[in-house]
């Protein structure tokens, strides 16, 4: 629906091709690393300060992918698309783990949420989540060697993968699983320590990912009420991103309601998990891509896919929220615009 409605809107504009249009924002910085690395093209007239910001787990599938395919965007396009089949079949077993039948609905909660245009963009969502929830299957199922080294593998696309090595040990924890075996619950960190290691060597800077952050988007740690007074000013003002700011903040109300509910449902170390991610987000200098980070809580999808499997209503009215919302932002990625 959005696709087709882009070129319906747009059939009296020159738009550049299809494939071009979803070469925006981050995607356009993965494969600028994929193609250069992370000084960036050579030829460009300074050097983009925010590439270490991006993890190398996309970057080198699509350098990867690249090998097949020609093109750039659809290499990206590609990767998300059978890491997102993965990911989505590791989802329905997850919540079907849990209470059978769940999974069906758990999936298109996931994929009609506002933002869903991110999980088939040449983005990095749909590649963690692919390593992400699979680990957390293996866990739950007592593979822990499973779920370390397929954590490890989410750490490598995304610095999520902390936040969820952190779960894991909690997990581990809650389980009482026998003390010989904990020392898997190191493996997930070594791509951190890997990848701070090569941009020291690169740079001299240990952090040099996170002070990316700062430098690319102006991401600095402040109080928490700071971050929120800063997004409140831009949400109310006139401007391009008054609307996406006040998707922010939407955002924000999302999470905790989504932490309410796990707290409630005592589920300790995915309340550790999706915690983390929105601590680390409201303590920036203001909120950004937080509803797209959503994508990632897979508990909450978990959750909702529950409460569906009994209560089919629920889902019926969070698509008729949900689903027009996700097809707007599509349309409006396609066009260019800030999506989250």
């Amino acid at each position: 629906m959005a696709t087709v409605g882009v070129g319906v809107l747009d059939l009296a504009k020159n738009m550049p091709p299809f494939l071009e249009r979803w070469q925006h924002w981050d995607a356009q910085l993965l494969v600028q690393i994929a193609k250069f690395g992370y000084d960036g093209d050579p030829a460009a007239d300074h050097r983009d300060p925010g590439l270490p910001a991006f993890f190398p787990g996309m970057p080198i599938a699509l350098r990867l992918m690249h090998l097949i395919v020609p093109d750039w965007s659809l290499a990206g396009l590609l990767i998300s698309f059978v890491a997102g089949a993965v990911a989505m079949v590791a989802l329905a077993r997850l919540a079907d783990l849990e209470m059978p039948g769940a999974g069906r609905w758990a999936v298109p909660a996931l994929l009609l949420f506002p933002t869903a245009v991110f999980l088939f963009a040449g983005y990095s969502e749909a590649l963690f989540l692919a390593f992400a929830i699979p680990a957390w299957l293996r866990a739950r199922r007592g593979d822990w060697p499973g779920a370390a080294l397929l954590a490890a593998g989410a750490s490598c696309v995304r610095i999520t993968g902390l936040f969820l090595a952190c779960a894991l040990i909690v997990e581990y924890a809650a389980r009482r699983e026998p003390i010989r075996r904990a020392g898997w619950l190191l493996v997930p960190f070594l791509p951190l320590v890997a990848y701070s290691a090569f941009h020291y060597h690169r740079s001299g800077d240990w952090l040099a990912w996170q002070h990316a952050q700062e430098a690319g988007w102006g991401r600095r740690l402040v109080w928490p009420w700071e971050s929120f007074q800063t997004t409140w000013g831009m949400a109310v003002n006139d401007g391009q991103f008054v609307w996406p700011f006040r998707m922010e903040i939407a955002g924000v109300v999302v999470g905790l309601a989504a932490l309410l509910w796990l707290v409630l449902a005592r589920r300790w170390s995915e309340t550790v998990y999706v915690g983390l991610q929105l601590g680390a987000l409201m303590v920036s200098a203001f909120y950004l891509s937080i509803p797209r980070s959503a994508l990632l809580w897979f508990p909450l999808w978990v959750l909702l896919g529950r409460t569906a499997a009994r209560r089919p209503w629920v889902l019926v009215v969070y698509g008729l929220v949900a689903g027009p919302l996700m097809v707007v932002n599509t349309i409006a990625f396609l066009n260019g615009a800030w999506a989250g």
